[in-house]
Order: C-alpha cells, then sequence, then structure tokens
C-alpha cells in the first residue's frame, strides 16, 4: 500500500538520507525502520513537483539523472553501514490492487478498522501503474549483495508473515552469535563471590 507524507520543513532543511540516518540502532542493537529514505524515490518520483519544493541546490533538468545518483547514494551508504557491522535486511511487502481494494473496504465496513482508514491511501491508488514503477526502478538499483530486497507477496498476511520471520531468523543465525564464553579465571572469581553469598 502506499501511503503519502509531506516532509515537514525541518525535513527539507537536510538531505534524503537524513532522517533515517539519525535514528539508526547502535552496534549490538536492532532497528526497525518503517519510514526511510526509499520514500525520497518513490513517492517523490510519482509526485515530482514535491522534489522541486525540497530547496535541493541544482536539481538536474533531467529527473532520470537525480534518481540515479540518489540509487547510488543509498547503495553507498549501505555498503558502508555494511562495512561497518550493520545488517540490512529490506522487505517489499507486495500486495496486489485488488487485494489492496479489499483491505480498503474493510476498513470502511468494519467501524474497528475506521481509523486505519484515509482518503489520501484512496488519492494515491489513482497511481498505482507509477509506483509500480518506481517501485520496480529501485529495487533493481538498490538491491545488492550486502542489502538485498526481500519482495515478500502480501496478500495472505499470516504467510507474509511467517516468510519475513524466516528471513529475519536466517538473517540473525548467519551472524554467528553466541553468548561470550567465560574463563577459567572468572569462573573461579565468581565461585569464590558465590562462596561469600551463601556463607
Amino acid at each position: 500500500m502506499f501511503s503519502f507524507k509531506h516532509p515537514s520543513r525541518t525535513e527539507l532543511q537536510h538531505d534524503f538520507l537524513w532522517r533515517t540516518t539519525r535514528d539508526l540502532p547502535e552496534r549490538g542493537r536492532i532497528g526497525i525502520i518503517k519510514r526511510s529514505y526509499y520514500e525520497e524515490v518513490l513517492i517523490v518520483r510519482v509526485h515530482p513537483e514535491i522534489l522541486h519544493s525540497e530547496a535541493i541546490p541544482d536539481v538536474p533538468d533531467d529527473d532520470k539523472a537525480i534518481w540515479h545518483d540518489w540509487y547510488r547514494s543509498i547503495a553507498n551508504l549501505e555498503r558502508h553501514l555494511h562495512v561497518n557491522g550493520t545488517r540490512i535486511v529490506k522487505f517489499y511487502l507486495h500486495l496486489s490492487k485488488e487485494e489492496q481494494r479489499k483491505r480498503f473496504l474493510a476498513r470502511i465496513d468494519e467501524p474497528e478498522k475506521n481509523w486505519k482508514f484515509s482518503l489520501a491511501d484512496i488519492a494515491e491508488r489513482k497511481y498505482w501503474k507509477h509506483y509500480i514503477k518506481a517501485y520496480e526502478e529501485c529495487l533493481s538499483a538498490t538491491s545488492t549483495r550486502d542489502a538485498p530486497w526481500y519482495v515478500v507477496p502480501a496478500d495472505d498476511k499470516e504467510n507474509a508473515r511467517l516468510i519475513v520471520s524466516q528471513i529475519f531468523l536466517d538473517t540473525l543465525q548467519g551472524l554467528g552469535m553466541s553468548y561470550p564464553q567465560t574463563t577459567d579465571e572468572r569462573r573461579q572469581e565468581l565461585l569464590e563471590i558465590r562462596k561469600q553469598l551463601t556463607n
């Protein structure tokens, strides 16, 4: 599904990677980022009028040039993060147009889901083909060995969740993490402390 949020004035004072990079987790932590710099090469690509209001210096007249540059910036950032120990797992939850229609109807028909319904989503639905093209180009340009995209069929929520969970689990297991092993010296120290606590 597509949702549209025009950037705030604060965000316009920074480059398009800023909002995500300022919130990256520390080493050893997991971060889940729902709204990322990818919005800039998807939503802004579909609505180029936003680009011209972002106070970007020297915006090229050729739109293709800016997207090429921004894809390269994303790939370079993600490569930099990978080299420095961050593992990036990117999911594109692919929802069919028909399934999106059904979910919108459920949001209207079921009172407990009314809060999820937004007129902006209906307005963006008119740009379906444009978004599909933007996603195809973006995923092709930014899926790398170090930061691959996983395209997950999302019409079936339960299976989509299982697929995402398995990929996430595989990624964690691939890191070869384990609890730190204690030394004989440390073990002796702990046994001495244990004696003190039991006397």
